[in-house]
Formats: C-alpha cells, structure tokens, sequence
C-alpha cells in the first residue's frame, strides 16, 4: 500500500513539478529567479530519490541506509533554498519599508540563530540521524512558516494587490504548516511515521498544484527600469 502511494506521489509530482518550470520559463523566471531555483532543485531532487525510495521497501540494511542517507542530505538542501526564498520574498515586498539592509540583516541574522540553536538543542550523536533531523527540521519548518505570515501580511498590507504572489505565499504556507506538522507527528510515535510522512508529501504536491495555478496565466509586467515601462516577458511583440 505505501509503495502504491510512492508510485502515485511520484507520477503525480514530478509531472507537476515540470508543468511549474515550463510555466516560469515563459518570462516569470526573470522576475523570481530564486523560485525557479527552488522549483528546478525540487525536481531534481524528486527525480533523484525515486530510484532510492522504493528500494527502502526491500528491506535491505543497505537500501535503508542509502534511503536515509539521500533522503536527509536532500532535505538539508531544501530547507535552506525555501528560507533564502522566503527571505527573498519578504525584502521584496518590504520595499515601502526603509532601511531595508536592516530588515535583510534582521531576517538572516533571525534565521541562522533559530536554526543554530534548534540543531544544538536537538543533536545527539547517540541518536539516530533522523530522529534529531526530524525535529530540527520541525523547527525550521515552523520558523519559515512564520516567515511566510509575515510576508502574507506585508502583501495584504499593500495598496496594490499582487495575487499571483500571494498565492505562491499561500502554497508555501501549506507546505510549511504540512511540514512542520507531519514532522511533529514523526516524532511522536513510530506507529504513524508513514501517515506523517504521507500528510508532508500531500502538503508539498498541494504546494507544487498551487504555484501552478499562480504562474500559468499571462506572464506579469517586469518592474519598470530607469522609469520606463518594460513589457511583459513572452508577450506579443
């Protein structure tokens, strides 16, 4: 039944996954370059555990192993490109706020002591690995998660609505409250490792669906530059 749920998650993500970056290489790409990153290592990340992840299901201390190994190094990668994307995106919608450096130095400085102090609090050495990286990155999914509030307040905030970010703030919401939860559930009992673990991968598709939907309508305007109008990225000429 899990294998059957990988499969599925598999066939379902990895197409959407790609509709997403066919999506922003029309012209979005131009305007976030650090979401197409994050999509394109996404992806590429996805591609790679496929062969890994259902060889966890033969049981082999080996396959395990490997699965394990892959699963957490890939998970590291992530979580540090969806921070520096939110960050990214918080600096971008503060930009009525002065000074912003300050805001950018603030948000860094935050985030790398969080996480810092997360992982020190949850490391052993006598644990298994994934018992102190499920609640570090519990953590991390609960400080971004936090972030992206913040960002979705700033976007509300504004005069001038941006719906397209704000459902990419959206989706990134899901993904970190899925995240955040799924994880906690890990650490809970071992007896529902599989349905968290499940409940995070529904989060992240859900995520992937979202930013879809965000980005596969026309292309929006560049932002004006030296005070000229730039049109918008794969429009008519």
């Amino acid at each position: 039944m899990q294998a059957a749920f990988q499969v599925g998650a598999y066939l379902l993500g990895v197409p959407l996954e790609l509709m997403v970056i066919a999506v922003l290489l029309r012209g979005e790409y131009r305007r976030y370059p650090i979401i197409f990153l994050y999509a394109a290592v996404d992806l590429l990340t996805s591609v790679l555990e496929i062969q890994p992840s259902l060889a966890y299901s033969s049981g082999t201390p080996e396959a395990r192993h490997r699965w394990a190994e892959m699963f957490w190094i890939n998970e590291q990668i992530m979580q540090v490109l969806v921070l520096v994307l939110v960050i990214s995106l918080v600096y971008s919608a503060a930009k009525h706020l002065h000074p912003r450096r300050t805001l950018l130095t603030e948000l860094i400085c935050g985030t790398l002591l969080v996480a810092a102090i997360s992982l020190w609090a949850h490391y052993d050495p006598n644990l298994p690995m994934g018992m102190y990286m499920t609640r570090w990155t519990r953590d991390l999914n609960f400080c971004a998660a936090i972030l992206d509030l913040g960002l979705w307040a700033l976007l509300i905030g504004s005069k001038k609505k941006d719906y397209q970010l704000l459902l990419v703030t959206g989706g990134l919401g899901i993904q970190f409250a899925g995240g955040a939860i799924g994880q906690a559930l890990r650490d809970m009992s071992p007896a529902i490792v599989t349905a968290a673990s499940d409940f995070t991968v529904i989060a992240s598709l859900a995520r992937v669906y979202i930013w879809w939907r965000a980005f596969r309508g026309k292309p929006q305007p560049l932002p004006p530059v030296n005070g000229s109008p730039t049109p918008a990225s794969g429009s008519p000429k």
